[in-house]
């Protein structure tokens, strides 16, 4: 059997550089054009140096892009992906959209935190990209959009204890701390290294964009709403997210029914691992460890006193928080076992 041709709209920033790297070293998939307006007509390791000797590929301007294909990834920022999406829509080539431009299922909501929606008519039609939560979903879907990174990292933690209804559906706190590279490879003056360097800052500490899709699919498992105030801190780190959250406790809960409440949530989903060793400098999930890799890591801890239950979770916002993420869900929609082409470890040390 032939290899998926695949596509990547705006392959040039390092969201289209990281998924890329993942389908250049899948063993389905030939990629079969890039696309950047900017970079037109150069070779895709000019911006990737790190693929030299894996590729030849040259970025194309979008209008060149060809509709026979298998599937189509689309990493563009927010409002721009929705043409696309209706370009490929009666192709018959799968779409993966990694912007967030079909995360959420209500237009109101959306227009809330974005814009009027282009192509309300497809949001129905639209999965969202969380395997751990929508795996049988997405092997059926046409049209995949991807979860937010600070939104998989708060997601994942949350999940198995609001199905198991162990935490309050109320004063859900999480505090996120994230690399550099989430802003884009687009200049900004708060990635520039002087601004940046030694730097703990905060933004955006109330009504983040990715609240609405980790309240979305958290009422969906509780039935009922939940409420997650959220604050981000962009900090010295390249890659990486760690947020920690903070949940009560209604009843009496010890350590043995959260561990079984996770492992029975993400029996059968191999990217989501339990850290929690006293024995080791590596207590809790931690970012450096993961760097590179598909993984999330989730660990806990209860506060008797104060009952109340403290939540950490690591991710690689490239990866897992992205274009790991999206080559996840490929192999789910074509029939591939989940963890084709991303099952590695990470680099330890560092």
């Amino acid at each position: 059997m032939s290899k998926k041709k695949i596509s990547i709209i705006g392959a040039s920033g390092y969201t289209g550089g990281e998924l890329l790297r993942w389908a250049l070293m899948h063993p389905e998939m030939e990629v079969s054009q890039i696309t950047s307006e900017r970079f037109a007509g150069q070779s895709a390791t000019k911006l990737n140096p790190n693929l030299r000797g894996f590729t030849q590929l040259a970025f194309v301007p979008v209008k060149e892009l060809k509709t026979d294909i298998d599937a189509v990834f689309i990493c563009t920022p927010h409002k721009a992906a929705s043409p696309y999406v209706r370009q490929f829509w009666e192709t018959g080539a799968k779409i993966i959209d990694l912007s967030a431009d079909f995360r959420l299922h209500n237009k109101d909501t959306y227009a809330k935190y974005y814009q009027e929606h282009p192509a309300p008519e497809l949001l129905d039609k639209a999965v969202y990209g969380l395997p751990e939560l929508h795996r049988e979903q997405i092997k059926g879907a046409k049209l995949v959009a991807c979860a937010g990174c600070l939104a998989t990292s708060i997601i994942l933690p949350l999940a198995p204890l609001i199905k198991s209804k162990l935490i309050a559906p109320s004063g859900i706190i999480a505090d996120s701390k994230i690399g550099s590279a989430a802003v884009g490879a687009s200049f900004d003056i708060s990635t520039h290294h002087p601004e940046r360097s030694g730097s703990v800052r905060s933004y955006k500490p109330h009504g983040h964009r990715h609240t609405a899709e980790i309240e979305q699919e958290l009422s969906a498992i509780a039935g009922s709403p939940i409420s997650v105030g959220m604050t981000p801190h962009g900090i010295e780190m390249v890659r990486g997210i760690l947020s920690t959250v903070h949940a009560s406790l209604p009843g009496e809960a010890k350590d043995v029914d959260i561990w079984k409440a996770y492992r029975s949530f993400y029996t059968g989903s191999p990217f989501v691992r339990l850290v929690k060793d006293k024995e080791t400098l590596y207590r809790y999930p931690e970012p450096k460890p993961l760097i590179g890799t598909n993984f999330a890591d989730i660990g806990f801890e209860i506060d008797p006193e104060k009952k109340r239950i403290i939540l950490m979770s690591a991710i690689d916002n490239l990866v897992k928080g992205s274009g790991g993420q999206a080559i996840q869900c490929f192999n789910l929609m074509n029939g591939f076992d989940e963890k084709m082409g991303l099952w590695m470890p990470g680099f330890h040390p560092l």
